[in-house]
């Protein structure tokens, strides 16, 4: 009877504000998100990010990160590191934290977000003229 009136959509609903912090902490993760989802946190990442994962979702759909609140709505796949983008696609069962598997040498470098798209990417220097130009709409017509 619950379950044909929604009663079970409700009190999960009421599960996930307690689990957040309240409805203001709901509303912020909702925001950030676009999703509001509950589940075991499996590990955080050194950059912060928290990984969770909850069995009762559907495959595909059961693991997920929240980013580091610090990155506000900047955040990108390319922010998770190679070990945790390995649990989050399913290559393997085991998280990072549990997997000794992968070695730590010191000359491996760290983990670095992609910067394409930013003022902050890397642009070779070249003499060559661009061979399309974009349209500057004050320059004169020749």
């Amino acid at each position: 009877m619950a379950k044909f009136l929604g009663l079970n959509r409700l009190t999960k609903l009421f599960q996930i504000i307690q689990e957040c912090g309240g409805l203001k902490q709901t509303y912020l993760k909702l925001y950030r998100n676009d999703d509001l989802k509950i589940g075991t946190l499996v590990g955080i990442d050194k950059y912060g990010n928290k990984y969770f994962e909850n069995p009762f979702y559907f495959y595909g759909r059961n693991r997920w990160v929240e980013f580091t609140p610090h990155v506000n709505m900047d955040y990108d796949g390319s922010q998770i590191p190679a070990d945790w983008y390995g649990w989050m696609h399913y290559k393997t069962d085991l998280p990072p934290i549990r997997d000794g598997s992968r070695p730590k040498y010191k000359w491996l470098a760290d983990h670095s977000e992609n910067l394409s798209g930013t003022k902050e990417a890397y642009m070779p220097y070249t003499t060559t003229p661009p061979k399309v130009e974009a349209w500057d709409p004050s320059a004169k017509k020749q």
